[in-house]
């Protein structure tokens, strides 16, 4: 089963003292060591570079983008059918934001149907289920 990861997990484990560091840390440790199968997108590698440039990060944000693609070197594309599978979800599930949607639709469009991430907005979504972060 491949896991797709969110932009939260590497943030995170970036960041300063939080609870959710040490959870993202044991998850990306077991992604790095194959005993997990995972994958992200182009529009996760996006996000993780506009959140640290808008905060005047530019450095960091080159930093944790190479360190989460050489964990996770499996990036999907997003692309015109995931667009328009990110509409359609937009429509039928009206209080999830356009990221997780667009996130979503990248993953059934590829078959995957697990999201490592702290985001609960995932589980409105149909076809998508979060893993459990917590030991």
């Amino acid at each position: 089963m491949t896991i797709f990861v969110d932009s939260n997990l590497p943030m995170y484990v970036a960041g300063s003292a939080h609870p959710n560091k040490e959870p993202a840390e044991h998850f990306l440790e077991e992604v790095r060591s194959g005993r997990i199968d995972a994958c992200t997108s182009t529009e996760v590698l996006q996000e993780i570079l506009y959140r640290y440039c808008a905060l005047g990060y530019v450095d960091l944000a080159a930093q944790v983008y190479e360190l989460f693609v050489e964990i996770c070197p499996v990036v999907l594309p997003v692309t015109l059918a995931d667009t328009e599978r990110c509409r359609d979800l937009l429509i039928a599930v009206p209080k999830v934001g356009v990221r997780d949607s667009l996130h979503a639709a990248v993953m059934l469009n590829n078959g995957v149907s697990s999201i490592a991430t702290f985001d609960r907005g995932f589980d409105a979504i149909p076809g998508i289920e979060r893993v459990s972060l917590v030991s």
